[in-house]
């Protein structure tokens, strides 16, 4: 059993650790270009490619699409809720609660623990987060509302092109099947390569309040999980990579969001820190729960 958790969850991390030890040691690494790159090219072409080409349904994808939007919806009810009850504000927290790493570290730890199928169903909750993240989180960390960003999001294209593909079985030119297998293998380790670079550059602060909020994220994210899954009647697959991807730590992207709007960025990095590092026990334990 250890070793079989190992296995899933150790390549993961020592790739993040690669892009640390990378960043640590003075060598450069262009952050800003290659996250461009990976959410502009390489993530919409590895959602192309893996929710076409992989044996899963259109609806086990619907299924999982909305199964993401109602815990989504859970995060945020329970979010306010908790952040109101504690005191601390919801425009700087509130985002953190709800947005998780789904990308950076969900998708390549749905892929080890559960194959290929579990890579089109993690990918399936990350396009819904990430569109939601895109058009609202920097609303959310702003005050204001512009659909300007999800209508010029590639991954939303993405999306609205590989979505008819796969509900009426459409034909992949093998063409476009290869060119995006080629620009989507890029995405996970360029993604955790990044993830270990920014991580490189996040201190801890308020180290007390980023454990609390990072273990209250954890426990929402199962509670959320477990409880939609439970009601609505959902087993197998789709149970266990739900609870899993909304059980992640606080995105990345929430700290480049907090810095842009001034909410809090040094409190905000110390929280994606210790959630990050307080994953390498949860994840493990949940997997074995799982």
């Amino acid at each position: 059993m250890i070793v079989e958790l190992l296995s899933v969850v150790a390549p993961v991390f020592f790739v993040a650790l690669v892009g640390l030890g990378w960043a640590r040691s003075g060598a450069h690494f262009d952050e800003v270009s290659i996250s461009r790159l990976v959410l502009n090219v390489g993530v919409p072409c590895l959602l192309f490619r893996s929710l076409t080409s992989l044996d899963v349904s259109p609806f086990e994808l619907a299924q999982m699409a909305g199964l993401t939007v109602v815990v989504m919806g859970l995060f945020a009810l329970g979010g306010y809720g908790i952040l109101k009850g504690i005191g601390l504000p919801r425009h700087t927290f509130l985002g953190h609660l709800i947005f998780t790493n789904s990308g950076n570290i969900g998708i390549p730890i749905c892929l080890f623990a559960f194959g290929e199928p579990g890579l089109a169903l993690a990918m399936t909750y990350f396009a819904v987060s990430a569109t939601f993240h895109v058009s609202l989180g920097g609303p959310l960390f702003a005050g204001s509302f512009s659909w300007r960003p999800f209508l010029r999001s590639p991954l939303t294209w993405a999306v609205a092109i590989t979505v008819p593909v796969v509900a009426f079985g459409l034909p992949v030119p093998t063409i476009v099947a290869r060119t995006t297998t080629l620009l989507g293998d890029i995405a996970i380790p360029l993604m955790l390569l990044t993830l270990g670079v920014s991580l490189s550059k996040m201190h801890p602060d308020s180290l007390g309040r980023s454990l609390l909020l990072a273990m209250i994220r954890f426990g929402l994210g199962v509670a959320a999980g477990f409880v939609v899954t439970l009601l609505l009647g959902v087993e197998g697959l789709t149970r266990k990579v739900l609870i899993l991807q909304a059980a992640m730590p606080v995105g990345v992207l929430n700290y480049l969001f907090a810095h842009r709007y001034g909410r809090s960025p040094e409190q905000v990095a110390s929280l994606v820190l210790v959630s990050t590092l307080l994953s390498l026990l949860t994840i493990p334990v949940l997997l074995a729960w799982l």
